[in-house]
């Protein structure tokens, strides 16, 4: 399986954290990312989102350059455990290429699972492990790209 880890892109401040959107520079940062990975071509199977407006945003111009559909997901909320998504993608078990777009600390926990080794995943950043089992350690990161570099590719 690959498994990409996509962190959604700057957000503003909301008197509640699920409100938050994201600014014009967030915006900037998800347009660039969209742009990265449809020149990556990683031909995904699933692209499963957080419901949260700052990851969906985050997602659009996704599903849009790859032509996906989005599939909110409710382990992918923030404040949820590693263990909830893992278990999540072991119960769909047909994909094979999945992106996931959520939040902080949870990807980093899901690579951290997944690898062995600690991650940070900032803001609009782009990571891939490629797994062989869910069990862990039994993956590796492949690369860690930030919106800068996916928008370079997608120049």
């Amino acid at each position: 399986m690959d498994l990409y880890l996509l962190r959604h892109a700057e957000a503003g401040e909301a008197p509640r954290d699920e409100d938050r959107e994201l600014t014009e520079h967030g915006h900037k940062q998800a347009r660039a990312v969209a742009s990265g990975i449809a020149a990556l071509a990683p031909r995904l199977d699933a692209l499963l989102c957080s419901p949260l407006p700052r990851a969906i945003q985050t997602a659009n111009p996704v599903a849009t350059a790859l032509r996906l559909s989005i599939e909110q997901v409710e382990v992918l909320a923030s404040g949820r455990a590693a263990g909830e998504v893992l278990d999540d993608l072991d119960r769909r078990g047909g994909s094979n290429r999945v992106l996931l777009v959520g939040h902080e600390p949870q990807l980093s926990q899901l690579a951290l699972h997944l690898t062995g080794g600690r991650v940070h995943v900032r803001k609009a950043m782009l990571a891939h492990i490629e797994i062989l089992t869910l069990e862990p350690p039994y993956g590796t990161l492949e690369w860690l790209l930030s919106w800068r570099h996916l928008q370079r590719i997608g120049r």
